[in-house]
Order: structure tokens, then C-alpha cells, then sequence
């Protein structure tokens, strides 16, 4: 979701951030390597590209506005539920990244609210699809 207003090195970044989602739980579940592939569609990104381990060091230089946050966060939340389980281990790295980019709590809480309402809804218009 708004990913291509991302600026090139935001998106690189940002599959880093993915990756470092992923692996977070020691599970790499098929829906996650599907939304990954679906980052780097929106991205406009060779589908062979790599993400590795991204260091939280510096990450709010790369994402230096309030909205490019904003979508890196959302983005990273909604991969977070993609296999169906909001892992303790996703949350904590996940509020870790949150206040790297100085996101207060109560706001993660709200975008964290906000991506399980877009997610139940996904899942809601999925069964209007299947048999």
C-alpha cells in the first residue's frame, strides 16, 4: 500500500525492514514470501532482488517524513499478520522500528488496530471470491 511513493533507497530499506519481519519468528511462512514478492511488484523492483538483515541504526534518515513512516509501518504491520499470527517476537521488533521512527505507542497501537480491521476485511472479500 503506497509503496511506489516510496523513494528508491526507502524502498530497499524497506524490503530489508520485511526481511527482518520475516525471519524475526524462525518461520518463513508461504503467505509471507508472496506479500514480499507483492512489496517488490508496488515497488517496481526486479522480483530477483534480495533483502537481508537491516540494521534499526539510521533507518529514520532513510525514512525521513512523517508519511514515508507512516507507509513503512503500515506496510511492515500488515506483513506481520499475513500468516495469520501476530508473533511476540514481530511485535517486538516491530515497536522497536516504531520508535526508531518516533511513533508513540499509542499511535502503533492505532495503525496496529487499523491494519487487523484492513486484514479481517481482506479476508471478508476473499470469501465473496471462493466457492
Amino acid at each position: 500500500m503506497w509503496l511506489s511513493s516510496l523513494s528508491e533507497a526507502q524502498r530497499r530499506a524497506l524490503l530489508g525492514l520485511a526481511h527482518n519481519v520475516v525471519v524475526s519468528d524462525g518461520l518463513l511462512d508461504p503467505n509471507e514470501e508472496f506479500m514480499l514478492d507483492e512489496f517488490k511488484r508496488e515497488m517496481a523492483l526486479n522480483p530477483a532482488t534480495q533483502s537481508g538483515y537491516l540494521e534499526l541504526d539510521g533507518i529514520d534518515a532513510v525514512f525521513s517524513t512523517r508519511r514515508a513512516r507512516a507507509i513503512a509501518m503500515l506496510n511492515l504491520l500488515r506483513l506481520s499478520y499475513v500468516d495469520g499470527a501476530f508473533e511476540i517476537e514481530e511485535e517486538c521488533l516491530l515497536k522497536d522500528v516504531a520508535a526508531a521512527f518516533g511513533i508513540a505507542e499509542a499511535e502503533f497501537l492505532l495503525m496496529n488496530n487499523w491494519v487487523k480491521r484492513l486484514v479481517a476485511l481482506e479476508q471478508e472479500a476473499g470469501g465473496f471470491m471462493s466457492a
